[in-house]
């Protein structure tokens, strides 16, 4: 699935995550910031299964976590994905983004949200998607709402609660 290799939006492009990509991942995971509602700051050992998981599912399903950057910077901005995610016994495609602070309140979520959406119809035929966010997460859960998700329930992920989400694509779309 090369056509997930990377895209871009009006603002943003993003790209696949690589090997070479851990310290990005890892500097991410040091900011407290950035993580304060994605399970906290991560040690070494965190990062490096987050960063292990994520490449082996590229190389098992063709699509997962990209590095984000501003349409033409150099430096990550931040990362988005789409996912498979365990929910019930059943296999969801799961929208998810992160940015660094200087990047919030700027729409970038949303723009980033939507492209997600639009890649998971198109690429993987997904007739729905889900995003997960942290019950204190009411930035996320904002941008969620405003890209057409649905609030399902709280579930539990990784022994923590979660808020889920569900975007349905329209029938006939």
């Amino acid at each position: 699935m090369a056509a997930l290799d990377r895209f871009s939006t009006a603002r943003l492009r993003a790209e696949r995550l690589r090997p070479s990509d851990f310290g990005e991942v890892r500097r991410m995971h040091l900011d407290p910031v950035a993580m304060e509602h994605l399970g906290g700051v991560r040690d070494e050992a965190g990062t490096t299964a987050y960063f292990e998981r994520n490449l082996k599912h590229w190389r098992d399903h063709g699509f997962g976590l990209w590095i984000v950057y501003e349409r033409d910077g150099v430096e990550p901005i931040g990362r988005a994905m789409l996912r498979w995610l365990r929910v019930d016994d059943n296999d969801e495609v799961e929208i998810g983004y992160a940015f660094y602070e200087p990047y919030w309140k700027r729409g970038l979520a949303s723009e980033v949200t939507l492209a997600c959406i639009a890649l998971a119809r198109r690429e993987l035929l997904a007739a729905s998607v889900v995003a997960v966010t942290a019950p204190a997460n009411e930035a996320s859960q904002h941008v969620l709402a405003k890209a057409g998700f649905a609030y399902e329930r709280e579930f539990p992920l990784e022994g923590a609660p979660c808020r889920l989400y569900r975007y349905r694509v329209p029938p006939g779309v």
